[in-house]
């Protein structure tokens, strides 16, 4: 299998906009490896089973960094949003295991439900900061807004 390369990866200086984007990157992954599954031959099925497992995996370590983000002491996030955001993390973990060992599809569309919802809460929540921030006027004001990806808007359905 080739490594994929990211022509849409988000610039560096916001956090919550890249989160997004790992999201819903790990959720096309698993979403275009579950109908690669779906469509295979007997002679494929076993790469292709082998390749939805690889992504649900990623995901995995994706949740497994935002787990390890959120016991940090010096997180700045609200201890009751961080207990909420780790009862998921743990929600996932679980799930996962269940995924791998079983590869149900409608198990597996839990998974990438996680991811899409959670991206597009992250963006509505860059939404919502940007347009109730106060109007800058410096003239690097442009350099100071959140990455966006094609046409400035970040496609969490894919």
């Amino acid at each position: 299998m080739s490594t994929p390369t990211y022509s849409s990866v988000p610039a560096p200086g916001s956090p919550s906009h890249s989160e997004a984007w790992a999201l819903t990157e790990a959720a096309r992954r698993i979403s275009v490896a579950l109908d690669k599954v779906g469509r295979a031959d007997d002679l494929a099925l076993p790469a292709a089973k082998r390749e939805l497992r690889d992504a649900i995996r990623l995901n995995w370590r994706l949740w497994t960094i935002f787990q390890a983000e959120l016991t940090l002491e010096t997180n700045p996030i609200p201890f009751d949003l961080r207990q909420n955001m780790l009862t998921l993390c743990q929600f996932v973990d679980n799930h996962t295991i269940l995924c791998m060992s079983e590869l149900k599809p409608e198990q597996i569309k839990t998974l990438i439900n996680v991811n899409r919802n959670i991206a597009q809460g992250l963006l509505e929540g860059l939404k919502n900061a940007h347009e109730t921030a106060p109007q800058q006027t410096s003239t690097n004001a442009q350099e100071d807004q959140p990455a966006t990806v094609s046409g400035g808007t970040l496609n969490t359905d894919a």
